[in-house]
């Protein structure tokens, strides 16, 4: 199976900051680590997968080899075990939740307020629409806040009452040993407050599924693998924590006679030999309509010729890029060619002194046929 971008894999922009990356690989491990999942072969691998994640992109340098070059950048190596153990060393507060180590050790608690899950959203736009841009609507399935309880959970809308069991902190201690080991709390599951009386509508989650429709406007210029950030439409946090963000990552079809390079737009026009040697006007298209093109006297077979800004409107708002025509020179069968077109090209080469095929009539090449 292919490998996740790391990016992907810890729901970042490539432009995130250390402190951005390191405070998502903080809530990849809580949620999937081994001790909060035990026997869990999924969450096992997604633990992995976050963790050599972040073992890349915390290291400045590799993170530089991997934006340029991507895994193969990074030398082949995959998989968990070749990741240094020692990415952990530093932030003792990542770990510490599970095992209230070095000062980490804080549960959730409180009224177990949590940002909402980033979405993405998989939009396959035609080669116009990636070009030109678009307005579309999206429906986009996402848990919202629970309208009857207001995202309390409980039937009411009333507060949830503080765990008895965890007074409230998410998490449980005990000595083993030289350590005390934290673990979240059975009672709460780790959020630090209980409903008695749930909500009949989201069962006391605080939030339901429903299907949002969103009108989004594409920009012009986008193509393959561009992710527009959508603040606050992912989906709602629980106890009316922010809701994340929607990724909407774009996917172009590709175009029957045209095909595309960033703002560069390139396509193919054939021309007869006589064009090609006396010179011509053609009209080719483009993406913006017909276009003229002048071809030289003596025009070769695979020569380019650029439209000045007959391409696509570039992102950063540079303008449009140009239109790259290549000429191909057609050369006619000689079936296709009347007695007349053949006698002149004949005449042709015999003025230039070249040998050429001597063509037999009928008669002969049925006499030939026959007889040997």
């Amino acid at each position: 199976m292919a490998k996740r971008d790391y990016y992907e894999v810890l729901a970042v922009e490539r432009t995130a900051s250390q402190q951005e990356i390191k405070s998502a690989y903080r809530k990849l491990a809580q949620k999937y680590h081994p001790d909060r999942n035990p026997g869990d072969q999924e969450a096992e691998e997604k633990f992995k997968e976050g963790a050599e994640a972040y073992a890349v992109l915390s290291d400045q340098d590799k993170r530089a080899r991997y934006d340029r070059f991507g895994h193969q950048g990074m030398g082949g190596a995959g998989g968990f075990g070749g990741i240094d153990p020692t990415i952990f060393a530093d932030f003792s507060d990542i770990l510490g939740d599970f095992f209230g180590l070095g000062g980490g050790g804080r549960g959730r608690g409180g009224s177990g307020l949590t940002r909402g899950a980033d979405l993405r959203y998989d939009l396959t736009l035609t080669f116009e629409e990636a070009a030109f841009g678009v307005e579309t609507t999206l429906r986009v399935p996402r848990l919202e806040t629970c309208e009857k309880c207001k995202g309390m959970g409980s039937e009411g809308g009333a507060a949830p009452a503080v765990c008895s069991a965890c007074a409230g902190r998410g998490q449980v201690r005990f000595t083993q040993g030289f350590f005390t080991v934290a673990r979240t709390c059975p009672q709460c599951r780790g959020e630090g407050r209980v409903i008695s009386d749930p909500c009949k509508e989201c069962g006391g989650e605080g939030r339901v599924e429903k299907e949002r429709s969103l009108s989004v406007k594409i920009p012009a210029g986008v193509d393959t693998g561009a992710r527009l950030r959508l603040v606050g439409e992912g989906e709602h946090g629980r106890r009316g924590g922010p809701a994340g963000d929607l990724y909407v990552v774009v996917q172009a079809r590709p175009h029957l006679r045209f095909r595309r390079d960033g703002s560069t737009v390139f396509s193919k026009f054939t021309i007869s030999f006589p064009q090609a040697v006396l010179g011509t006007t053609v009209e080719v298209d483009t993406i913006h309509g017909k276009s003229s093109l002048d071809v030289p006297p003596g025009t070769s077979h695979g020569r380019d010729f650029r439209l000045r800004h007959q391409g696509i409107e570039r992102l950063d708002g540079g303008g449009k890029g140009d239109h790259v025509v290549t000429v191909e020179i057609e050369v006619p069968n000689s079936r296709s060619l009347s007695e007349e077109e053949v006698q002149l090209l004949r005449r042709m080469a015999e003025i230039r002194g070249e040998t050429v095929r001597e063509e037999r009539g009928v008669f002969d090449r049925v006499k030939k046929n026959l007889f040997g």
